[in-house]
């Protein structure tokens, strides 16, 4: 059946778009691949599917973007390091030593395998526990990812404070200075207006004073006589 457009998108179309390309996220396929699934299922081409989720859905699902690329490369390290525990070569005793276990060697997880003499001892069991721990450990990655941004914007934000409270000690200080200029011009004045009194008592004290004598003469009488 020839597949055709269809214009409109529901949210259970969209949902479907976006949980199709994280599970091919996680299981290391490509979105292209995922185009193509959504599109046999809603009978869409693989580019409209593309251009759907670009345009509108990839925005909506960044976070959960970045934990299915965590959890692939998680995935890619725990097959890496099971297919090395498979592939160990096995290991020859001496004589000496060939009824006895050979040296354990550890996981990242500190699981450890006995190798006997003859071949290496890996059982299913010790695989699906070391997946748990490895699964334990992506928990514990996640969480602390999760403290870190907690951390991260409680930063962002005293920072900002410090911002505005630097701002508002700058405008403090400029207040401050402009009423020292006002305050330092305000003695000025006083001071000159200090002097301006002071010079005007000495001119009223100096200033001479006359009397006339009984002969119609003017005399000079003298400082502090009356």
């Amino acid at each position: 059946m020839a597949k055709v457009r269809q214009d409109a998108w529901s949210h259970e179309d969209d949902l479907l778009l976006a949980e199709t390309v994280l599970r091919h996220i996680r299981e290391g396929s490509t979105q292209l691949n995922a185009f193509e699934e959504v599109g046999d299922k809603l009978n869409r081409t693989s580019a409209a599917c593309g251009f759907r989720w670009n345009a509108e859905i990839r925005n909506k699902y960044v976070n959960a973007i970045d934990l299915a690329k965590r959890q692939r490369k998680e995935k890619k390290r725990a097959m890496a390091r099971a297919e090395k525990v498979e592939n160990k070569p096995t290991l020859v005793a001496s004589s000496a030593t060939k009824h006895q276990e050979t040296e354990q060697f550890q996981t990242s997880t500190e699981t450890s395998i006995n190798v006997n003499s003859s071949n290496s001892l890996v059982t299913m069991d010790k695989v699906i526990h070391f997946l748990r721990e490895l699964e334990k450990q992506s928990l514990h990655s996640n969480q602390s990812q999760a403290s870190l941004e907690h951390v991260q914007n409680e930063k962002e934000e005293l920072q900002k404070q410090v911002d505005r409270l630097t701002q508002e000690l700058k405008q403090t200080k400029s207040q401050l200075a402009t009423m020292q200029e006002d305050y330092q011009a305000f003695i000025q004045i006083m001071d000159r207006a200090r002097k301006m009194t002071v010079l005007e008592d000495q001119d009223m004290r100096t200033a001479p004073a006359f009397r006339m004598d009984k002969n119609g003469n003017l005399q000079q009488l003298a400082q502090g006589s009356n």
